[in-house]
């Protein structure tokens, strides 16, 4: 099966940055879309930012031009750089796949989800 691994997440200070990356491993045939949402504790799971495979992106609005996304093909890893933080960034960050992966004896289409890792903001 398919495996999101996020990582980078972890504690700063307000106008810091951060640099998240997910890494997906397993039966991959192909990816289409990849993005980063967020989940604030009391909150909504949010998108934060995506990325298709022509590497055409959106941004929440609350993170634009503070946030950038991209991928890597070749190691089937996504990335957001994160600059000037504010505490209201503050949230448990989780890297989405959309592709294509080996499941059994067919291929599936599906989204995948990572575990998440935290990014605490502080003022």
């Amino acid at each position: 099966q398919v495996q999101l691994v996020e990582s980078g997440g972890g504690l700063v200070q307000a106008g810091g940055s951060l640099r998240l990356s997910c890494a997906a491993s397993g039966m991959i045939v192909s990816i289409r879309d990849m993005a980063w949402y967020r989940q604030a504790p009391g909150k909504q799971r949010e998108l934060v930012a995506a990325i298709t495979s022509g590497a055409r992106t959106n941004y929440a609005d609350s993170v634009k031009g503070r946030f950038t996304i991209s991928r890597d093909n070749a190691k089937n890893t996504v990335y957001l750089q994160m600059n000037s933080l504010k505490p209201e960034d503050t949230a448990v960050y989780y890297c989405n796949l959309k592709g294509t992966a080996v499941v059994g004896p067919v291929f599936e289409v599906d989204d995948y989800w990572g575990q998440g890792t935290q990014v605490t903001v502080s003022s």
